[in-house]
């Protein structure tokens, strides 16, 4: 309950920091206003939306890849009764961790300013930089989710007569779940934040608002989109976490609380 109480209060202290300042349209910092209402409601809007498509991708791209990276060497039979022997997937892990480790040691923004000259100004530059930058917390704690389950747990479920897609689909992603939903509430929060870039490269979002106080050097505008974007962040990561609470298989939850 505590910890409900501090959340609503912090959330409540941003949110109306910000409306506090919106409705100082009055006051004149230099040549500028704070930003109006309609202003604050079409940013914020902008930028949900944004973090919101962009983790959906890193989301479709990072999870089965990481699963894909964890597969040994197996068969698989088509329709007429063909047989396929796919690789030892397991062999490209190396390749695949680093590659998303290599893509978050890149600054924000330098990732989004070179995206600008490859893809054009516009939404799928800061589209294609914030998916990259998000990848990471997916990709590894997926890949390390999996990876770690007991291999006992995989022998008994093959014993039993599971076939592997059973036992990825009704075994392994439930005991992964919860490593997952930790990865992807990381993402979100590491997402919020670099989409304040996007507007450098005619993206959109709160970043419009603080950029225009950074770069004009008024301290109000700063905070008042600074103020909603971390409103924002804190939101989202205690929905995605109560998401993952009650996706969490109850012997898990059991086990935990014993533990």
């Amino acid at each position: 309950m505590r910890r409900y109480i501090v959340l609503v209060s912090i959330l409540t202290l941003l949110i109306g920091l910000s409306v506090w300042i919106t409705s100082l349209e009055w006051i004149k910092e230099g040549v500028y206003k704070p930003f109006p209402w309609s202003d604050v409601l079409n940013c914020t809007w902008s930028h949900l939306w944004m973090v919101l498509i962009a983790e959906s991708i890193a989301i479709a791209i990072g999870v089965p890849l990481a699963i894909l990276v964890t597969r040994p060497r197996f068969a698989i039979r088509l329709p007429f009764g063909i047989l396929v022997t796919l690789p030892d997937f397991r062999k490209l892990a190396p390749v695949v961790v680093g590659g998303a480790n290599v893509g978050q040691t890149i600054p924000s923004l330098a990732l989004i300013a070179i995206m600008a000259p490859i893809l054009g100004f516009g939404l799928n530059s800061a589209l294609v930089a914030i998916v990259i930058w998000g990848l990471l917390p997916i990709v590894r704690n997926s890949y390390a989710a999996i990876n770690n389950i007991d291999p006992a747990i995989v022998e008994a479920a093959s014993g039993m007569g599971m076939t592997r897609g059973q036992i990825a689909r009704k075994i392994e992603l439930p005991l992964a779940l919860p490593i997952i939903m930790v990865g992807i509430r990381i993402s979100t929060v590491i997402t919020v934040g670099t989409t304040e870039l996007a507007v450098l490269v005619g993206g959109a979002g709160l970043g419009r608002i603080t950029l225009t106080g950074v770069f004009s050097m008024q301290p109000l505008t700063i905070l008042q989109g600074t103020a909603l974007t971390s409103a924002m962040a804190i939101a989202l990561g205690f929905i995605l976490e109560y998401i993952g609470r009650r996706m969490t298989a109850r012997g898990l939850k059991v086990k935990a609380q014993m533990s």
